[in-house]
């Protein structure tokens, strides 16, 4: 299994809140794995923090959302060629005076400045979380006397019952219940929380992925039971 399933494996088996649930035996031999970005991602307080955010900006995610179709719109009119890319030829006719260079270079400055508060209050959200994640994955190591404690970035193969991901995010839940999206005057995240950020955002991408063809399977499944 390679390291990308295993961390999709670990997604689909503990996203979403709702369906966490820790099995009986959360080891094997007194080893464990776990996925810091997958637990902070399923922590109720991660997730209720980033609606929150989500309603608290909801005017600048449309705004983001129009100027990004915007972009796109430019970038379309540079394909001289149809062929779906700005490939090099394209590139090199171009100049940083062309008026179609410079809008999108404006849309990408506009979308920058309304992303950054939002970003901001989600970096706060996550580092609230990371704050009693080492306290969450020492109580679960605690109560199931767990010796050796794993990464999936260290892990080839992992037999079941080895993931206690699910247990690190309901003691994330106990440890902390909410959040404020409200950064302090000054906050700057340090780099191991933008890192974690990125991470947790890939998650919620796997997530959706994995959602997504979920729902295509379905749609496809009575047409194929229809022949």
């Amino acid at each position: 299994m390679s390291k990308m399933s295993f961390k999709a494996a670990l997604v689909a088996a503990v996203l979403p809140v709702a369906a966490l649930s820790a099995p009986a035996a959360a080891q094997v031999n007194g080893m464990a794995v776990t996925e810091p970005a997958v637990a902070v991602a399923s922590s109720t307080a991660l997730q209720t923090g980033f609606q929150q955010v989500g309603t608290t900006y909801a005017a600048q995610i449309q705004q983001i959302e129009q100027l990004s179709q915007q972009r796109v719109q430019l970038l379309q009119t540079l394909d001289t060629n149809r062929n779906g890319q700005i490939d090099e030829a394209e590139q090199a006719a171009l100049t940083e005076t062309n008026p179609t260079v410079v809008q999108i270079n404006t849309i990408d400055q506009q979308i920058s400045t309304a992303q950054a508060p939002i970003q901001l209050a989600r970096l706060y959200v996550v580092s609230q979380v990371a704050q009693q994640y080492a306290a969450a994955v020492q109580q679960v190591i605690a109560d199931r006397g767990i010796q050796v404690m794993l990464s999936p970035e260290a892990i080839v193969y992992a037999a079941d019952g080895m993931d206690v991901t699910a247990l690190v995010a309901t003691a994330l839940n106990a440890r902390v219940p909410s959040v404020t999206i409200t950064p302090p005057a000054g906050f700057q995240p340090n780099e191991a929380v933008v890192n974690l950020y990125q991470q947790v955002q890939q998650v919620f991408a796997m997530a959706r992925a994995q959602q997504q063809a979920a729902a295509g399977n379905a749609a496809a499944q009575p047409a194929v039971e229809g022949r």
